[in-house]
């Protein structure tokens, strides 16, 4: 999935003045083509936008879970039934 965060500027106009506010907007895409279908909705309306390829989750989380599943693929995951794990939890 696409994940892009696009940042509009909007054009605000009062007393002949111009005047830009910076808005975030988060789309949820699931290909490229939407992205590019975003990009040019905003190109038809004037509105002046930048494309961010931040990463949507944190990346010390994302690397602890990708740890988490190296660990489980080697062998070092422990298995317990839903019983045992509602004991832990206890």
């Amino acid at each position: 999935m696409y994940d892009e965060k696009i940042i509009a500027f909007l054009y605000i106009y009062k007393n002949n003045l111009e005047i830009m506010e910076a808005i975030n907007i988060k789309a949820f895409t699931s290909d490229a083509s939407q992205i590019e279908a975003l990009k040019a909705f905003m190109k038809a309306l004037k509105i002046k936008f930048e494309v961010s390829k931040e990463p949507p989750y944190n990346t010390d989380f994302v690397a602890m879970i990708k740890k988490g599943d190296k660990q489980i693929a080697d062998g070092k995951g422990i298995k317990m039934s839903i019983a045992d794990f509602k004991d832990l939890c206890k």
